[in-house]
């Protein structure tokens, strides 16, 4: 059984050595199974021929790129541990990151080799920076010398393969390690719950500095065989035309990008035939239901709203295939893991009871980096992981979350999901996008402050906003701060992060 993605890659190169795997438009470069098994092994031998050992962290700081793609994959084939560094990390992270991932290789753009070297001016250990352009079809050169022709000796299900680092928005960065087992449940979870196959191909437009790219893109095609079309990164106004031109089966989004698409024009209006597409998938966020229906509706493409964190290897739940077993709203069922509900004391809650979402199974994660106490708050004895979101599940076994425990708004005593002002704030006609935060209040703890994006050209005032949500919402859940921006702060997978909100600069 094919356990680690070293399993996976020799396994589809031996099947299928000439079908394509991966396309990187902008080179107009394409790679087949056989050339990433070769790849693969190239990279292998040029780490092992540097000294760096099975098991090693090795981080890179890249975009979306043919090399970028071969380089991540090859480092976990060769038994080492891929560390990928966040693109959008403030200069303070990036240097926490660099010092606390112990990578003695970092494979750099060019373009980011000054703010690795900044990185790096505090880090007392040798690290050996390899400069990499994110679209060159060489492989490192190999310095191995008599190396083995496969490089290091093969990984076992249980090495450590891939560590990613949470956003840090409420302290410093945490680095969630992911065994090669949990990593390749991720990808074959996706692959079962959206029924993909060899013939499907996906426009993967997400940074691989994500964990939903990584797995959802980059290693569920090693599994069921598919490909992936991977553009240095998303663009509204060329989205569509990649579908077509590369013949996608299938979109990998977040809320975000749907909400920009939405801003846009139909693409069949344009010429563009888009009947390809068999669904688009949604993760990373929460889909506003109005989103949702707005989306099918407009573009005659399904939705498929999905959760997962990094902690589980991306996937955890998804709604079914079939549209008619869909329900909005909902990140779906468990696939592939178990999940529950819990009440504070860790008691499971019946369905309709709102506690915390807990899941166990084979995606999630060994535990937080140099972190045994965060580890042992974070994950049960028994395997259960606590997800930190707040919701409830159904009769039918269709979860929904309601928010986050951290971000929970407290007012008055009275507990207030973020999630509810934010849908309630995307009715109005003139928002693009909003999310809802706690702010501090002296006579109810907390007051609510909304972050505001108006759609392009449209007018609206802060009284306007407020007239609407003591209508749609009651006084008592209004915000009392409306906060106009340009954008909402959001992580690399688009996700809001709310916290940020308080500090955002107003666009008026």
């Amino acid at each position: 059984m094919a356990r680690t993605v070293r399993d996976w890659i020799d396994r589809q190169a031996a099947l299928r050595p000439d079908a394509v795997f991966l396309i990187a438009p902008e080179p107009g470069l394409e790679l087949t199974f056989g050339e990433l098994q070769r790849a693969s092994r190239r990279v292998a031998r040029h780490l092992a021929g540097l000294g760096i050992e099975p098991g090693e962290r090795v981080a890179m700081l890249m975009g979306n790129g043919f090399q970028s793609a071969r380089v991540f994959l090859g480092i976990m084939y060769g038994g080492f541990c891929v560390t990928p560094l966040n693109l959008l990390a403030q200069p303070s992270q990036l240097a926490y990151v660099a010092d606390h991932c112990d990578a003695r290789v970092i494979f750099v753009a060019p373009d980011q080799a000054a703010r690795l070297e900044a990185a790096l001016a505090g880090v007392r250990r040798p690290v050996h920076v390899e400069i990499c352009d994110v679209d060159s079809p060489s492989i490192p050169a190999d310095r191995a010398g008599d190396a083995p022709a496969d490089g290091a000796s093969a990984p076992a299900e249980d090495a450590d393969a891939l560590m990613m680092y949470t956003s840090g928005t409420t302290g410093v960065p945490k680095g969630v390690v992911l065994a090669q087992r949990n990593v390749v449940a991720g990808g074959e979870f996706v692959s079962v719950a959206h029924a993909l196959t060899e013939a499907d191909r996906a426009l993967g437009v997400l940074p691989l500095y994500h964990i939903n790219a990584q797995i959802v893109t980059a290693v569920a095609p090693l599994v069921h065989g598919g490909s992936v079309v991977l553009p240095h990164r998303f663009s509204a106004h060329e989205f569509w035309e990649l579908a077509e031109r590369y013949r996608c089966t299938w979109l990998n989004c977040v809320p975000t990008i749907i909400s920009y698409l939405l801003a846009g024009p139909d693409p069949r209006e344009r010429g563009i035939d888009t009947s390809r597409i068999r669904f688009c998938r949604s993760a990373s966020a929460p889909l506003p239901p109005a989103q949702h229906r707005a989306f099918e509706e407009k573009f005659g493409i399904g939705v498929i709203e999905t959760m997962g964190l990094t902690e589980t290897a991306a996937p955890c739940f998804s709604n079914p295939v079939d549209p008619s077993k869909r329900k909005v709203g909902s990140p779906g069922r468990a696939v592939g893991n178990e999940a529950k509900v819990v009440d504070a004391e860790g008691r499971a809650l019946a369905p309709g009871t709102a506690g915390e979402i807990m899941v166990r199974g084979p995606n999630v994660m060994k535990g937080y980096y140099k972190a045994p106490e965060a580890t042992a708050k974070a994950l049960e004895h028994d395997g259960w992981l606590h997800t930190g979101d707040l919701g409830y599940v159904d009769d039918d076994g269709f979860f929904f979350v309601t928010g986050r425990l951290k971000e929970l708004i407290i007012k008055g005593g009275e507990n207030i999901a973020p999630r509810e002002i934010d849908e309630t704030l995307l009715r109005h006609p003139a928002v693009l996008e909003a999310a809802a935060v706690g702010i501090p209040d002296e006579h109810y703890g907390q007051e609510i402050l909304a972050g505001i994006v108006l759609k392009p050209d449209a007018r609206c005032s802060e009284d306007d906003l407020r007239a609407f949500c003591e209508r749609e919402l009651g006084r008592f859940k209004t915000p009392r701060v409306f906060s106009f921006l340009a954008e909402l702060p959001k992580g690399p997978s688009g996700k809001v992060q709310r916290l940020k909100l308080v500090t955002a600069p107003q666009d008026r």
